[in-house]
Order: C-alpha cells, then sequence, then structure tokens
C-alpha cells in the first residue's frame, strides 16, 4: 500500500535518492539496500527514489531494477514513498522499465529527459507523456539540462501538467526565474533537484527535496523545511548556511562517489561503485572529510 499523499505533496517533503549498495563482488546487496533503505525512512525521509543516477542506474540491468524496487518497498512498507527512476533515452525502453517498477511495488515513477539524443520539445512531450500512459503511477519529470543536454521548456512543463498522472517536476536547472514561471503556470508539486539551492526553490513555491545530501543530514534537511513551512525564515537560513560546506564537500566530484565514500566510513550499506565511476583519492577523501566537519558532520 504506497503511504499517504496529498495533491501538494504526492512524493511527500524529504526524499533521498538512494545509492545502489553492491557487494564486494559488484553484485546487487539486496540485503544492503533494505538496510539503508530503512535507515533513511528512520532518519526521516519519507520517500525515496531508487534506480536514479545515484542509484548508479546507468550501470544496472532491467533485472537489478525491479529487484530493487521490490526490496525497498519489502524494506519501508508505507512508510515512505517508493519512486524509481523509469526513464532512459529510448522511449521503448522506458515504457517497459515504467511497466516493471508499477509490477516491483513502486509507488511512483521519476522520468528524466532522454540524454544525449538531444531531442525536440515535441519529442519531449511524446516521451514523458509515453512513460505517464504506461501505467497508473503518478511520475515526477525529471529536468536537468546539465546531464541530458536538452531543459524541459516551460511551455512544454505546462503541457505535460496536463496529463492527470504527471503531477510533479523535480527541477535541478539552477534557473529560479524559469523555476518561478514554470511552477506558477503549471501546478506541478516542485521538488529541489540541487542540494545547494533547496531553501531558494521553497522560497518560490517548491514543495520539497529530492536530494543526494539526504544520505548524511536528512534530520537538518527535515529541520529546514519545517523552519520554512512554519515561517522562521532566520532558522531555515541559519539552516542552510550550516550546511553550506556539506553540499560542497559533496559535490566535488560526483555526487555518487562522495556518497558511497561517506555511507561506508559510516558503516552503512554501500559497497564498490561501477565503472565508469571511481573511489575518492586518498587527498579527495581528506577535503571531503573537512568539508563535512565545517558542516558538522564527523566521519
Amino acid at each position: 500500500m504506497a503511504p499517504t499523499s496529498t495533491p501538494q505533496t504526492p512524493f511527500g517533503r524529504v526524499l533521498t535518492a538512494m545509492v545502489t549498495p553492491f557487494t564486494a563482488d559488484g553484485t546487487l546487496d539486496i540485503d544492503g539496500a533494505q538496510r539503508l533503505a530503512a535507515h533513511l525512512v528512520d532518519a526521516g525521509n519519507d520517500g525515496l527514489v531508487v534506480n536514479g543516477t545515484t542509484g548508479e542506474s546507468p550501470t544496472t540491468s532491467n533485472a537489478e531494477k525491479a529487484d530493487l524496487v521490490r526490496a525497498v518497498v519489502e524494506a519501508v512498507g508505507d512508510r515512505a514513498h517508493v519512486v524509481a527512476g523509469a526513464s532512459t533515452n529510448d522511449t521503448r525502453h522506458s515504457v517497459e522499465l515504467a511497466r516493471a517498477a508499477a509490477e516491483a511495488g513502486a509507488h511512483g515513477l521519476l522520468a528524466v529527459t532522454p540524454y544525449y539524443s538531444k531531442p525536440p520539445q515535441e519529442g519531449l512531450y511524446r516521451h514523458f507523456s509515453a512513460i505517464a500512459d504506461a501505467t497508473d503511477l503518478p511520475v515526477m519529470l525529471y529536468d536537468i539540462p546539465g546531464r541530458s543536454g536538452v531543459p524541459i521548456n516551460t511551455e512544454t512543463i505546462v503541457r505535460l501538467a496536463e496529463h492527470p498522472r504527471i503531477v510533479a517536476n523535480k527541477d535541478a536547472k539552477g534557473d529560479l526565474g524559469r523555476a518561478s514561471w514554470a511552477l506558477a503556470r503549471s501546478g506541478l508539486a516542485w521538488y529541489s533537484g540541487d542540494d545547494m539551492l533547496n531553501l531558494p526553490l521553497l522560497s518560490v513555491g517548491a514543495v520539497g527535496f529530492v536530494s543526494v545530501v539526504g544520505h548524511v543530514v536528512t534530520p537538518d534537511l527535515r529541520a529546514l523545511i519545517d523552519a520554512h513551512l512554519s515561517g522562521d525564515v532566520t532558522k531555515a537560513t541559519e539552516i542552510h548556511q550550516k550546511l553550506l560546506p556539506v553540499f560542497t564537500g559533496m559535490f566535488r566530484t560526483q555526487g555518487v562517489i562522495t556518497t558511497k565514500a561517506v555511507l561506508t566510513a559510516q558503516g552503512l550499506p554501500a559497497g564498490p561503485l561501477r565503472l565508469p565511476l571511481v573511489e575518492l583519492s586518498a587527498e579527495e577523501t581528506e577535503q571531503l572529510r573537512r568539508d563535512l566537519a565545517a558542516g558538522g558532520v564527523q566521519l
């Protein structure tokens, strides 16, 4: 059974884009994934995104993706929304992933802009519509032109918002002006997909976060959003500023790399990375320790 949701917060407020734990030999660590999912929910997440970029989805098979969804849903039950990444630059493959995620028990789908192909806006519209048509699950768009090469233009977002199952957008565009217009015109539930902009996006109408640093500082993210919702702007700003070194440190290189390094240091399930991602160097590890310590996180 899916957790309780509202039109304003269809996937909760604080979601972590979860890494995919692997065993020492590089295979999917189902037990580790369940333990990590439970840990993240216990820390205050009311949603988890699996099989996203932070979950190394470009390197996991269709079967591994379905197994991971099934395992995480089993681990957290109705305590958190489990949103499954179900989009590639191949629409037919994406539809297959969406249906497999639904069959595995996902509560929602995350659909990223098709990368590398650089389709026109009409292609984006048809791609996302096909994914939304494939199942009965609610869909969160994922707008990240820095990775995909193509933004979802405001007019396209407004068109897509007319689909009854497209209910939210994860915004990693880094443009508060365009976010403001798209949010106001589309009526979609807006989620920050850029941790450094969590508070600024709340200020223009976002309802929550899909976070990478949630692996490390979920209680702070929960306190930040609670302060904002209660009107305590000063406290929300203080938390945001406290976390600036964490935001910076976790993204000095690819976020999966730093996240798995932190989880391993904390004794939590993570395991190795799959190529082309590689482990931090000794110098990078020390810099990460300094960054996190400046934000109040000790490794």
